[in-house]
């Protein structure tokens, strides 16, 4: 009877010892899994051994990585996974476009402006105005209240100005 029941356990864990999924089997089913997702992974190897799957290559992105993993996990005879996946970096920007500078920071001013900046001083005597680039440069002699007329056209203008040589009057 011993004997019997000796020969019934070593048979019964042959059968479930052979019933187990070799590594070879798992490998397949797994790079199977993971081929049926070539939108989200690039270039991916399967490593199994002992019904560790070890999954490398190359994701789109973090829900690619967990969704290999979780395909992975489901083929049956795995007992874990190891991820090595690395994640695509983002694709660059595309370049901006060109930036266009305001009229105001021009390397010119506009004949608008221009004609704005003289029709202010029409009416203020003794000075005279000369456009270098995008500065206005005034030259003259004017009373404070002449000064400060001068200084609010300019910046109602968007001018940029050099005063340096207004002189007060006396």
């Amino acid at each position: 009877m011993t004997k019997l029941l000796m020969s019934l356990a070593i048979v019964t864990t042959v059968t479930f010892v052979s019933c187990k999924p070799k590594d070879a089997d798992i490998q397949t089913a797994v790079e199977a899994k993971l081929k049926a997702m070539p939108e989200m992974l690039k270039a991916a190897t399967v490593e199994v051994k002992d019904g560790v799957a070890t999954l490398s290559g190359e994701c789109m992105d973090g829900m690619c990585k967990e969704a290999c993993e979780k395909a992975a996990s489901e083929v049956k005879g795995v007992k874990s996974i190891v991820s090595n996946f690395t994640i695509m970096p983002p694709p660059p920007p595309p370049p901006a476009p060109p930036a266009t500078a305001p009229a105001s920071l021009s390397t010119t001013l506009d004949a608008a402006t221009q004609q704005k900046v003289k029709d202010g001083l029409k009416d203020i005597k003794g000075v005279t105005v000369e456009f270098n680039g995008e500065k206005a440069m005034l030259v003259g002699e004017v009373t404070k209240a002449d000064r400060m007329k001068i200084m609010q056209m300019l910046a109602s203008a968007k001018v940029k100005s050099d005063v340096t040589k207004l002189t007060d009057k006396k």
